[in-house]
């Protein structure tokens, strides 16, 4: 299996744009009372958590709806559409859990500085996965831009301003912080599939390799692997702290150098 099982903005993009901007006609009421667009959407987010994106059809969702499929047609054309809207209920989510990224305080309170908003915003791309890990399965090289995706993005930009960078490097650093945090999540879930999948737990999958690397760092052809200390791999280490304080840390720097040289953000 590839690592994407399906690639957003591949549907009807003006169709999905005028249900994301709420633009569109709304169809006449269905056979199914209580039918809507947020139900719908609501309920594929909720299918798409539980058991994962190939578990998503229209059909299995016109079933966990109580209704039939070709009514949730007269809603939305399709799964690729579908899944567009789900992106982007799912990014609104995530922005109402982890709004510390945002400048605009609703009782006039300080907003956060750089440094925090970064920090706070690697944490919410972590957090965004892990509660919906079927993300790391869309790719979103082309995502469609609705009210969610730009609200997220409006709130990020507020602090950076504050670092003395270009446009561009502004940018670079959401990409860096985004970038980073999936990285961490995809490792994250994938371990966990694995142990599902095969049925054997991590400490049961390394010990089973240890006569072979016993006998490989014996040979002498390792040296510096052979030399690593035994708590090297240890578990006590969190991973993802100490390379978003690296990330952080590199940023302040830049900022200061910024800072100092006097430098104008416009040719940066």
């Amino acid at each position: 299996m590839s690592s994407t099982e399906a690639t957003s903005g591949t549907g009807k993009i003006a169709r999905s744009l005028d249900l994301l901007w709420n633009t569109g006609t709304r169809p006449a009421r269905g056979p199914k009372p209580g039918l809507s667009i947020d139900r719908i959407v609501t309920t594929a987010v909720e299918l798409a958590d539980a058991e994962g994106l190939d578990a998503l059809s229209m059909r299995r969702l016109a079933t966990e709806l109580g209704t039939g499929a070709m009514s949730l047609y007269r809603y939305v054309p399709g799964k690729a559409e579908l899944l567009d809207l789900m992106i982007d209920r799912v990014q609104g989510e995530s922005l109402d859990a982890e709004g510390a990224t945002g400048t605009d305080t609703a009782d006039g309170s300080e907003a956060p500085d750089w440094r925090t908003a970064v920090d706070a915003m690697a944490r919410g791309f972590l957090n965004h996965f892990r509660r919906h890990p079927w993300l790391l399965k869309v790719n979103q090289a082309r995502i469609l831009l609705g009210p969610s995706a730009l609200r997220g993005f409006e709130l990020a930009l507020g602090p950076l301003k504050s670092m003395g960078f270009s446009d561009p490097e502004m940018i670079s650093v959401i990409v860096a912080a985004q970038n980073y945090a999936t990285g961490v999540a995809r490792m994250e879930i994938q371990t966990a599939e694995a142990v599902r999948e095969t049925g054997l737990s991590d400490e049961e999958f390394w010990d089973s390799q240890q006569p072979y690397l016993e006998r490989a760092m014996a040979s002498g052809d390792f040296p510096r692997q052979a030399a690593l200390s035994e708590d090297a791999f240890t578990a006590d280490i969190d991973h993802f702290e100490f390379g978003l304080h690296l990330l952080l840390d590199g940023l302040e720097k830049r900022v200061a150098e910024r800072g100092q040289s006097g430098e104008s953000p416009r040719r940066a």
